[in-house]
């Protein structure tokens, strides 16, 4: 046993490395309602699939020549699978340092980004951490620029792997930007914050006194600004997430999206599809009812659900092909597009132009929202970026009029170019606007001279709304198909087998950067 005393050594310091940050910080960690980021990984990862990079990494004491312990490294890296698939993590030990991003040892971080963009593999961020720590300028000697090792290379990372980012502490500086720097984010209920600055910096800047929880937790993060996607009840449930987003995803861009076996007949016709649209135009139905009767079963996964509200996006399984689904929510502002609903609908026509997933629209889009709120948001700009992003994308792209299309809003259901169906119901009615609003607006002196001025109006809207039967659109041509809605399922699952042979002649970066 040539080598049995550095094999011992070796031993030793591990086990120092997997006493993380101390007893101390360990139960600190657990009386705040969070695991230790080795109970994460033992959580996350598959039974024994963790192979840990850098362990040996850490602050050493020595007296003389003898060790006498190790202060691991804040940031704990290595490879491990998923649901069999390797994956590529960076996970932050709040227990030491409190997780400082410019307290960690080497460029460990870095490193795995690194690993995951040339290895072509999804990588996860798993973020309990904080930003810069003025501790680092009294140990150095100086301050200095803020630059960062870790953050050049994530721009190319994001045009060729899977990026996932959970907060689940309190993050702020560098850490916060890092979860948005991710194709997917979350956080969990009762533990996570996400701010640029924390309560102290607050305090400093602004003189205001804030709780942590009032300043980033899910109120602000996911309810009000959408900066984070999904909000976990726990962190056993944020785990449960990222898997499931993974699953519909390829390792990279050069990979087909896995197909996955549902048990789901492709020629199921569902009934109910008939009688879901009412016919009074101001009636509401469900929307999630829809999806339910023409996707694969239980294969919705929903994202940003708290945020833009009045647009429903997720992914799912289409004769267990994954596929991005898109229906407009008329339980919220009527299923017009706000800025919010916008800015989330962008990013995910993104995603799925990055991975190469068709996209299945169920379209009822009243247009764009109006009123002094929009318009101080800027919603005529964020129209255009919308109507933008929409004719950039490249995937295959089925959109089913369910209901309405008008405005330009309505304009954002299709692309004039590449593999693109659109079919609509019966239930379909559309134009540059709607006849109530447009007949105040075109015919306002004849109505205001009429005798009954009320009845004038109505008389000229019955006699426009007799135009807006889908029949007549379809006769010019101005519709490609008025479909029975049972049918929709088949239709959709023929569409979608047809676009695996378009999207692999796209693998590849595409041509439009992913910007988070």
């Amino acid at each position: 046993m040539v080598w049995q005393p550095e094999i011992d050594e070796l031993n030793r310091r591990k086990k120092m490395a997997e006493q993380m940050g101390g007893q101390t910080g360990i139960d600190v960690q657990h009386q705040r309602g969070k695991l230790t980021i080795r109970e994460r990984l033992d959580l996350l990862a598959d039974p024994g699939s963790f192979q840990e990079i850098g362990q040996l990494a850490g602050a050493a004491t020595y007296e003389g020549d003898e060790l006498i312990d190790v202060r691991p490294s804040n940031v704990v890296i290595g490879v491990c699978r998923l649901n069999g698939r390797k994956v590529v993590l960076n996970g932050g030990d709040f227990t030491v340092r409190g997780g400082a991003a410019d307290a960690a040892i080497g460029n460990k971080g870095g490193h795995a980004q690194k690993m995951a963009l040339d290895w072509r593999l999804p990588f996860i961020r798993l973020l309990d951490s904080t930003g810069g720590s003025v501790k680092t300028f009294e140990q150095i000697g100086r301050t200095y620029i803020p630059t960062n090792p870790v953050t050049p290379g994530i721009e190319n990372l994001l045009n060729t792997t899977p990026v996932v980012a959970a907060a689940l502490g309190s993050v702020a500086g560098l850490p916060a930007v890092d979860a948005c720097l991710s194709h997917f984010s979350l956080m969990v209920k009762g533990i996570s914050q996400v701010f640029p600055g924390g309560p102290p910096v607050v305090k400093a800047a602004l003189g205001i006194d804030i709780s942590k929880e009032d300043l980033g937790d899910e109120r602000s993060q996911v309810f009000e600004s959408g900066v984070i996607d999904n909000l976990a009840e726990s962190e056993e449930e944020a785990f449960d997430m990222i898997k499931r987003f993974l699953s519909y995803l390829p390792d990279s861009v050069w990979q087909m999206p896995p197909r996955t076996e549902t048990g789901d007949d492709p020629n199921r016709r569902e009934e109910s599809l008939l009688s879901t649209i009412p016919r009074n135009k101001r009636s509401i139905y469900d929307p999630r009812a829809i999806l339910e009767a023409v996707i694969d079963r239980d294969s919705f996964f929903e994202i940003t659900p708290h945020y833009g509200r009045s647009r429903i996006i997720g992914l799912a399984r289409v004769d267990g092909y994954p596929v991005g689904v898109m229906i407009n929510n008329p339980k919220h502002l009527g299923g017009s597009m706000d800025v919010a609903a916008g800015t989330k609908v962008i990013r995910f026509l993104q995603l799925l132009d990055t991975f190469h997933l068709p996209m299945v629209y169920f379209a009822d889009e009243p247009g764009f929202m109006v009123g002094p709120g929009q318009q101080k948001q800027g919603i005529v700009r964020a129209g255009a970026k919308m109507l933008c992003a929409t004719l950039r994308t490249r995937m295959p792209w089925i959109s089913i009029i369910i209901r309405q299309l008008y405005g330009v809003a309505g304009q954002c259901h299709e692309r004039p170019t590449g593999m693109f169906k659109r079919v609509a119901w019966p239930s379909g009615h559309w134009g540059s606007m709607h006849v109530s609003g447009g007949v105040s607006a075109a015919y306002r002196r004849v109505i205001a001279e009429a005798d009954d001025p009320e009845a004038k109006q109505k008389e000229i809207e019955d006699k426009l709304d007799a135009l807006t039967s889908p029949f007549r659109t379809a006769e010019a041509f101005n519709i490609e198909e008025i479909m029975d809605p049972r049918d929709t399922r088949p239709m959709v699952c023929e569409f979608v087998d047809m676009a695996q042979a378009v999207l692999q002649t796209q693998l590849g970066p595409g041509p439009t950067p992913y910007m988070p």
